[in-house]
């Protein structure tokens, strides 16, 4: 009876210490569903058809676009701890964010998260300079290369609705995730010979310089927030609920109206800055309908 008796005092000091570790919170999801919290309060629903790895990534793009990790993105270990799931979904997780374009990584370094890329209002504009200067790869996977004819990028350039126009179409990618889906069209009579330039690397304002002595000079743009098409979603890979913006430029040379272009970039990797003084600064803008 003694030794029974030292083996239950002993087991119920070792319940005691050891039992607030695994109580285990539980919750109501909107339909009814229990679902259970980790000890760091994070939730995860088992009942859910959504796969572990899908649901944390939905949670931590959440966090992120929150702007909860601008000092540090936690390691592998403290989100498996955090969210209750093994280290196999957090890496899982965390790949198809890379793919996205939101995490940066390599052996020997922490995660870090990787800073929108920015474009300046008031000054001429190269995506594949702010990419480079960035320390990312730039690459295009070119869709079209192609002389063809659109009445409304005519319009634009001011031409006759049946001319001819050289059309650029490309995916950007920076590091090898989509990060915006460019559209240009240029008269045929001056870009004709960019039909032999290479745009998988290449940037559109170095070869129409090289190519056709043409340099753009400036313009206007107009940027608009919109919701991606089916079509766009797929080609920038874009996760639920992020939503584009649309710039919409017209480039001039000099008086000569040579450039029009489109671009649907992805709103979680991209932003428009500004810079002002006591003196003020004026930006543009234009109502749509209603």
């Amino acid at each position: 009876m003694l030794v029974r008796g030292k083996y239950v005092r002993s087991f119920n000091h070792a319940q005691a210490t050891v039992e607030p570790a695994l109580t285990v919170r539980t919750a109501v999801s909107e339909d009814g569903a229990p679902v259970v919290l980790s000890a760091g309060g994070r939730s995860l629903d088992r009942h859910d058809p959504l796969p572990l790895w899908a649901q944390l990534q939905r949670d931590l793009s959440r966090r992120l676009s929150g702007g909860e990790f601008a000092e540090a993105f936690p390691g592998e270990l403290d989100i498996a701890r955090d969210y209750d799931v093994s280290r196999h979904t957090v890496r899982e997780a965390l790949r198809r964010l890379r793919e996205m374009g939101v995490l940066d990584s390599a052996r020997g370094r922490p995660t870090q998260v990787r800073a929108p890329i920015e474009q300046p209002l008031g000054s001429l504009y190269s995506l594949f300079r702010e990419i480079e200067s960035r320390g990312m790869v730039q690459a295009s996977e070119v869709l079209d290369q192609s002389i063809t004819t659109d009445a409304t990028a005519a319009a634009a350039l001011g031409l006759a609705e049946h001319a001819e126009l050289f059309h650029l179409e490309r995916v950007r990618l920076a590091d090898g995730s989509p990060l915006a889906h460019d559209r240009v069209w240029l008269p045929a009579a001056l870009a004709e010979p960019l039909m032999r330039a290479d745009f998988a690397r290449g940037a559109l304002y170095d070869e129409l310089a090289a190519r056709c002595g043409v340099r753009v000079t400036g313009g206007r743009e107009r940027i608009s927030a919109t919701t991606p098409s089916p079509a766009e979603r797929r080609l920038l890979n874009l996760p639920r609920g992020v939503a584009c913006l649309t710039v919409e430029r017209i480039g001039v040379a000099g008086t000569d109206v040579v450039e029009r272009r489109v671009t649907v970039v992805r709103g979680d990797r991209w932003s428009v800055v500004a810079d002002w003084t006591a003196r003020g600064w004026s930006v543009g803008a234009v109502a749509g309908p209603g």
